[in-house]
């Protein structure tokens, strides 16, 4: 059985999680927080911004709760992939700002629902389900584009999502040693 144990359990995780992703932004300037570092074109600012409208999402019509302000549809095939990226005339302070705002509603609907509250997401293959389904899925999604932002952050200026437990001679030597490993399994020489 699940329980509310397990609902705030997660939506305490969600929470952080969220906090940590956006910590990812601080002390870079626009072009960095903008700036393909992938060949996909992944971005810092782009996660926030995916992570908005998956948050407006899955805690707003899912559960016949929209969020309140204009999104894609689900459906509209040409806006897919415009929420990975920010144009040059959205601010930061605006993505951050409607993340912010998209937490505040889903928080709502999280509070405001049972953990075995129905929904029907329809681009699922099993589109029914449950409040607790979308808490783990967003959760998940969001914990692993926090994985992605911390690699990113990690290339622009060499910040660690770990800073604190290891000083930057451990990170140094550690990299030589995988480096040998690696040459010793193979690599080039």
């Amino acid at each position: 059985m699940i329980d509310e144990f397990a609902k705030q359990y997660l939506h305490g995780d969600l929470r952080e999680v969220r906090e940590e992703l956006v910590g990812k932004l601080d002390g870079l300037g626009e072009y960095d927080i903008r700036r393909p570092l992938t060949a996909t074109g992944t971005n810092l600012l782009g996660l926030v911004k995916h992570l908005t409208l998956t948050e407006a999402r899955y805690f707003g019509e899912i559960f016949g709760r929209p969020f309140p302000e204009p999104m894609p549809r689900w459906d509209d095939l040409g806006a897919r992939g415009t929420d990975m990226w920010a144009t040059e005339h959205e601010t930061r302070a605006e993505i951050v700002d409607r993340y912010r705002r998209a937490w505040k509603h889903s928080d709502a609907t999280i509070t405001a629902l049972a953990v075995d509250a129905p929904g029907h997401v329809p681009w699922w293959p099993r589109p029914d389900v449950k409040l607790f389904n979308v808490l783990v899925h967003v959760l998940t999604e969001t914990n692993r584009h926090a994985g992605h932002a911390d690699i990113l952050r990690e290339q622009l200026d060499g910040s660690l999502a770990t800073e604190g437990h290891r000083d930057a001679g451990f990170w140094a030597e550690r990299n030589a040693e995988v480096e040998r490993a690696a040459k010793a399994a193979g690599g080039p020489q």
